[in-house]
């Protein structure tokens, strides 16, 4: 009788490649997971950055409303010269009110000319130091801190009718007027103009959220 050595099995040589084939597809499941968990985690950290800044900004009406207070309990008179002590500038240009501080570009005897080209000081809400502003709510209950400052648009400290002086006015016709109209000799006609202020409110918020919130009012 002839014995002979069998040929290696089928069988197990397929179970080998199953094998391969099984880790394989264990690895690329591995990365597809890795890549969707990073999708996602950019996404909601990219959702939370959009609500923490939408929530600064809604913070930041606090700010303005804080300043317009308080603009408007003050007279004209007082309004001429700034207040450190409310964050009030009474040039657009002002960044400190120390008088030493303040050079005279044009040597024209007003300190800060605003209209001098370029300005002796320039605010930019993200150069300034906000330590010299008002702190209108340390915490809103969200977690946000909210300042601000208040510029008057004018050229220099003082009175609008100053000479030299030169501010953004609004204009507005004097009390008396009737649906009829005017006769030159028999109604004066007169006009009166008030400067407009600019308030710059800036909102600390979680996660270092900064906003920026700028109003013209008059």
């Amino acid at each position: 009788m002839r014995l002979t050595k069998p040929d290696a099995s089928p069988t197990r040589s397929q179970r080998g490649v199953v094998l391969l084939l099984a880790l394989i597809m264990l690895v690329a499941m591995t990365l597809a997971g890795i890549v969707m968990y990073r999708q996602i985690g950019t996404g909601l950290i990219i959702a939370r950055n959009l609500n923490f800044k939408r929530t600064a900004a809604v913070a930041s009406d606090r700010g303005i409303e804080t300043a317009r207070t308080w603009l408007i309990g003050q007279t004209a008179a007082q309004l001429e010269q700034g207040s450190a002590a409310n964050g009030y500038f009474p040039g657009w240009c002002n960044t400190v009110l120390d008088a030493a501080s303040l050079p005279d570009a044009n040597n024209d005897g007003q300190a800060d000319d605003c209209g001098d080209s370029p300005p002796p000081s320039e605010f930019d809400p993200l150069t300034y130091n906000w330590a010299n502003s008002v702190q209108a709510t340390a915490n809103d209950g969200v977690g946000n801190e909210v300042r601000y400052v208040i510029h008057r648009l004018c050229e220099t400290p003082g009175a609008m009718n100053a000479s030299g002086q030169q501010c953004v006015t609004i204009g507005s016709a004097s009390a008396g007027s009737a649906r009829t109209s005017a006769v030159y000799g028999s109604q004066a006609l007169s006009n009166t103009s008030q400067p407009y202020f600019r308030i710059t409110s800036r909102t600390l918020g979680p996660t270092n959220t900064v906003v920026f919130t700028q109003t013209i009012l008059y």
